[in-house]
C-alpha cells in the first residue's frame, strides 16, 4: 500500500493559491519537488524543495517535511539551514483518487497567513477539474472560507 509519504514524491505545480508570496507577481513559476530522505534517526521524511523564478532567475527553499503523528495527512515542514528555526503545518485536504491533483491546507506562521494551494502534475489544470475541485472546497468547512481569494496561476509552457 502506497503511503501519502510515497504518493508525493515528484514535483508538483502550483496551479492556484492564495499565498501572498505568489500572488504578488514577483516570484512566479512556483513548484513544490519532493522525494524520500531518511534523517539520522532513522526515520522517513520528504525532502521538500519550493523552486520559483524572481528575475529572470531560479531559486529554492530547502525544507523537511515530518509527519505528523496526530493526522496522517498532516506534515510539519521545518526549514534547512538558516531557515532550520522555521516550521510551519501543513495538511493535504483533498487528494485525486488518481494522484494528478491536491489541495493544500497550511497554517498561519510569523510570517505567513494561513492559506490553500492547489497543486497538480501538470502545470495548468482543465477547466473541468478546476470546476470539480472548487466544488470540493465549497464542501470542506476549513477550506472554503479561501475560496473568495483562492487565484489561478498562469504557468508558462516551456
Amino acid at each position: 500500500m502506497k503511503t501519502l509519504l510515497h504518493t508525493l514524491v515528484g514535483t508538483w505545480f502550483i496551479c492556484g493559491t492564495n499565498f501572498p508570496m505568489w500572488l504578488r507577481g514577483d516570484k512566479t513559476e512556483p513548484t513544490f519537488t519532493y522525494s524520500l530522505t531518511t534523517k539520522r534517526n532513522g526515520t522517513t521524511v520528504l525532502l521538500d524543495e519550493v523552486r520559483y523564478v524572481k528575475n529572470g532567475r531560479s531559486h529554492t527553499i530547502t525544507g523537511f517535511d515530518y509527519p505528523d503523528p496526530r493526522d496522517s495527512a498532516a506534515f510539519i515542514w521545518r526549514g534547512k539551514g538558516l531557515l532550520s528555526v522555521l516550521r510551519s503545518h501543513w495538511r493535504v485536504a483533498l487528494q485525486d483518487p488518481n494522484g494528478q491533483w491536491a489541495v493544500i491546507w497550511f497554517s498561519k506562521t510569523l510570517f505567513t497567513p494561513e492559506g490553500v494551494d492547489i497543486i497538480s502534475r501538470q502545470r495548468q489544470l482543465s477547466p473541468a477539474d478546476i470546476d470539480h475541485i472548487n466544488s470540493l472546497i465549497r464542501q470542506d468547512a476549513r477550506l472554503s472560507p479561501h475560496l473568495a481569494t483562492l487565484r489561478l496561476l498562469s504557468t508558462p509552457q516551456r
